[in-house]
């Protein structure tokens, strides 16, 4: 169990850095399009920077490996999550991003939520599943994965639009999370199947599986998508949004999905059933929009168009009653 905390916990790290490094990246970059993917991604790979970002992610995704043998997913996401610390003092750090009193005080009452998830996992009372049905894993994640890539395209569509309000990435943050979500079952599932005895049939094993290849489809999409909206939002907002969705689908349909049962014990049910509601009614209370920049002093803020005047001439016309100029 101990050795599952402390893989958690170098995933945590791993993992910020990992974000953050990119973040700093990418602001080095031009301009990113989900509609241009083979430049996006000739591009990031062309940065040093990001490649580093990039490879402190992956290790912190194979330290998860470790977690998802040893620890139940409720408790693995709710370690995970606890990351979000470390993330905010990376970008402030790193990045010199300014978080707001609101979104500290969401950030505060997540690490609140997640506590109480954890407090409801007890050492030798909490099952950990080691496998699922294949028909059960494709019908949590097939639909998941059309939503997240249909929330994308429709965050895109409104920040497209003119005169609106600049965007803080929430929605972008949720339609990643999804995906995310998703590649966390897969994980999940490949950890499992892992075994140090039979290499043949561990690879068979997987082969058959539908883990490999939800892997396949959810790391070209999310490379694409993360990148993205991470250079057009602030890490210290979009990856806290990204990781709580993310925690929270794993957590409630891997449970289910892994056949993980929740406790028995009246004070543990409502310890995780009450964490889960705070961390989604705090991700839903977001805010969805960054405050218009202010004007420097003497300057008016610029306010939204209003109607044009009427047409006029450079001079006026004369009437009946005016005789001509001479």
């Amino acid at each position: 169990m101990w050795w599952g905390v402390a893989s958690a916990l170098l995933a945590n790290a791993l993992s910020s850095l990992g974000f953050v490094l990119e973040k700093r990246a990418l602001g080095r970059l031009p301009s990113l399009s989900t509609r241009r993917p083979l430049t996006l991604v000739r591009h990031v790979l062309g940065s040093p920077l990001w490649i580093g970002g990039a490879l402190a992610l992956l290790a912190g995704f194979a330290a998860q490996l470790a977690v998802y043998r040893t620890l139940p997913i409720a408790a693995a996401q709710g370690l995970f999550v606890s990351g979000l610390v470390l993330l905010v003092l990376f970008s402030s750090l790193l990045l010199g991003e300014r978080t707001s009193g609101r979104e500290k005080y969401a950030l505060g009452a997540i690490l609140v939520a997640l506590l109480m998830v954890v407090l409801s996992l007890k050492e030798g009372a909490d099952r950990v599943g080691l496998h699922a049905p294949t028909h059960l894993v494709l019908l949590v994640c097939v639909p998941s994965l059309a939503l997240g890539v249909w929330l994308y395209a429709a965050a895109e569509r409104r920040a497209r639009r003119l005169h609106r309000l600049p965007t803080n990435g929430a929605a972008y943050g949720v339609a990643v999370g999804l995906l995310y979500g998703v590649s966390s079952l897969a994980i999940k599932g490949i950890s499992s199947e892992l075994t140090t005895t039979e290499l043949a049939g561990t690879a068979a094993a997987l082969l058959r599986s539908p883990y490999p290849y939800l892997l396949l489809v959810t790391f070209p999409f999310g490379l694409v998508m993360s990148q993205a909206a991470l250079q057009r939002s602030r890490a210290s907002l979009i990856v806290p949004v990204c990781t709580t969705v993310t925690s929270l689908f794993t957590a409630v349909l891997g449970t289910l999905a892994f056949g993980e049962t929740l406790p028995d014990d009246p004070v543990r049910l409502a310890l995780r059933l009450g964490g889960t509601l705070l961390a989604v009614t705090v991700l839903l209370a977001l805010p969805r929009h960054d405050a218009r920049p202010q004007a420097p002093a003497g300057v008016s803020a610029p306010g939204p168009p209003g109607p044009r005047p009427p047409f006029r001439t450079t001079a006026p016309l004369p009437t009946p009653s005016s005789p001509p100029r001479s």
